[in-house]
């Protein structure tokens, strides 16, 4: 994406291969494959089963961390397939920061979809909110961007909404300052995902197969989460999701307002920051339409 920061140390497979080696021999004699390199980390597959990730920024360690200490709890919560650590690499030499090995989940993520196509994601979806939305463990990591009040997120939002970037520059602005206005959440933090959106949900034969990427775990206000109504969804499945939702935890009016002002916020990020990933603009216009819509 643009202005992707650079790595701080250079990934490749050749590295991975030489940490097998070091710490998980009995996985070396495995092909190594480079997935993706994000923001935070390089993912790297290894054989049919298994999946490397490695962060590639000292900022991105203690998201590693925290993964390897808080997602086996997350996983417990619900049935769904999660990237649990199987195998949890140490800092050494070779590569100074924690990495990890764990499973391989078959699946495509659902950017590569249309959302009118994500229909049959709206009964799992809405179930992985309920089991995971709790209070969270004493500890539990906080996310200094997601699960924070929305007013914590208000410059930096006013600072990428501009008249030459929007030209629905004023209606933007209204529905964000609306959505400041909304109570707080005042409850203890819950368990969040953090970062719940179409490229984080991998789907296989019209189901989820796994919900990855839990880099921006951590726990506060769960509105950030349930802003997947507007990212994934159409209109008639986004009623769907929210009527799920409300029969089993009650009707929450302030919390679905700021769920819209943090889908709002998300799909912002994803129209100024990616140039090139078209998927990612894509998503962006799409989560900006269903947000104005309703």
């Amino acid at each position: 994406m643009a202005n992707m920061p650079a790595a701080e140390v250079p990934l490749n497979e050749m590295l991975v291969t030489q940490l097998l080696h070091e710490q998980q021999p009995d996985l070396a004699h495995l092909p190594v494959h480079t997935l993706a390199n994000g923001w935070d980390n390089g993912v790297f597959r290894l054989g049919k089963d298994f999946v490397v990730r490695l962060p590639r920024r000292e900022i991105s360690v203690q998201l590693i961390r925290n993964e390897q200490l808080f997602l086996p709890q997350i996983a417990e919560l619900t049935s769904l397939n999660l990237p649990v650590p199987l195998r949890l690499g140490r800092p050494s030499e070779t590569f100074g920061w924690p990495w990890t090995v764990s499973q391989w989940f078959d699946g495509e993520a659902a950017i590569l979809s249309a959302p009118r196509e994500h229909g049959g994601l709206v009964d799992q979806l809405a179930d992985f909110l309920i089991s995971i939305h709790r209070p969270a463990a004493t500890g539990a990591p906080r996310n200094p961007v997601r699960g924070v009040p929305l007013r914590n997120r208000d410059r930096a939002f006013r600072d990428r909404v501009t008249p030459p970037r929007f030209a629905q520059h004023r209606e933007i602005i209204a529905l964000w300052e609306q959505s400041l206005r909304v109570p707080e959440w005042h409850r203890e933090p819950y368990w969040l995902h953090g970062d719940l959106h179409a490229a984080n949900i991998l789907v296989l034969a019209g189901q989820v197969s796994a919900i990855i990427d839990f880099g921006d775990m951590g726990c506060g206000d769960p509105a950030v989460d349930f802003a997947a109504a507007w990212i994934l969804f159409e209109r008639s499945d986004r009623d769907r999701f929210r009527a799920k939702l409300d029969e089993r935890i009650g009707t929450d009016a302030a919390l679905w307002q700021r769920a819209r002002g943090w889908a709002l916020n998300l799909a912002t990020v994803m129209l100024t920051q990616s140039d090139d990933s078209p998927e990612f603009l894509a998503l962006g216009e799409h989560t900006l339409r269903a947000v104005l819509e309703n």
